[in-house]
């Protein structure tokens, strides 16, 4: 029971520090610039290795199809998307 309280108040004071450094922080616009840019590397770099390795898969088969292509390209959107889920949620 002791456990449990001491675990809940190091909780709240971890809120309460964030909450302290979320209102003396003033974002300015070369930050937000910086952030968005971020955001926007996190999300496009999956999809262009997805690209890339889908492209060299498809002309190493026989046959040349963009099978590879399109579904290593869907999957590079996917991890972009979980990644700037994650960095967003690891930033806020």
């Amino acid at each position: 029971m002791e456990r449990d309280r001491k675990k809940l108040v190091e909780e709240v004071q971890k809120d309460v520090e964030k909450t302290e450094k979320a209102r003396q922080f003033k974002p300015t616009l070369l930050s937000q610039t910086v952030f968005l840019g971020t955001l926007g590397v996190l999300f496009i770099i999956p999809v262009i290795v997805g690209a890339y390795l889908g492209k060299w898969l498809d002309e190493k088969l026989p046959g040349y199809a963009i099978h590879w292509t399109i579904s290593l390209i869907i999957l590079g959107v996917i991890l972009g998307a979980i990644n700037v889920y994650i960095f967003i949620r690891n930033k806020i």
